[in-house]
């Protein structure tokens, strides 16, 4: 029994629920909380050993590679943008992801209650290359892109920048605070895909 498997219980749906739930793609492995909310699954791709966890929203485009963690209440806002999630990659509880937001600041009107040519919609592609990390309550807005390794503290927010590879960030704006071991990480990874 792999770990994946050990993990499994009567809270997540069965590979066979799964499979008729009409993603676009979904790989070996998969544990889905019957807790999570999921809109538009013919728009997501998840691929193999990922956990999602209670409270989690997805909707909208979303791409979602292997060895991912999504913790509970997390939230992923794809759009047609679209967000992409690379393999070893993983959000922590409360965190969120938005490739679609409302312009706030220069003189429209905002949110789904308005007509759409009453609103500036921000549409911008969200990119976790691999090997990134989005801590506890923090947040990402469109147009962010992590390079290999970069990860973002806790509580921290990233407002479309792209953030370095094998670099830490965080605060409010997100600045970097230190180099992460890289050659460590890359080392683990072989050692544990051999």
């Amino acid at each position: 029994m792999n770990l994946m498997q050990s993990q499994y219980n009567d809270g997540f749906y069965s590979p066979q629920e799964l499979q008729s739930m009409g993603f676009a793609s979904v790989g070996d492995n998969v544990l889905l909380s019957r807790l999570a909310r999921v809109y538009g699954a013919s728009n997501i791709s998840i691929g193999n050993n990922v956990r999602i966890d209670d409270f989690v929203i997805l909707s909208g485009r979303i791409d979602i590679g292997n060895f991912v963690h999504i913790g509970a209440f997390a939230s992923i806002t794809g759009g047609k943008a679209g967000v992409t999630i690379g393999d070893f990659c993983g959000m922590s509880s409360q965190s969120k992801i938005f490739a679609t937001s409302d312009d706030f600041v220069n003189g429209y009107l905002v949110g789904p209650c308005v007509p759409q040519s009453f609103r500036n919609i921000i549409e911008k592609s969200v990119v976790l290359t691999k090997h990134c990390h989005i801590g506890s309550h923090s947040l990402i807005l469109p147009g962010s892109f992590f390079a290999q390794g970069a990860c973002l503290g806790p509580m921290s927010l990233n407002m479309g920048r792209k953030l370095q590879e094998w670099s830490y960030y965080f605060g409010n704006p997100a600045k970097k605070i230190y180099d992460i071991d890289h050659q460590q990480i890359l080392k683990l990874e072989k050692e544990f895909l051999c």
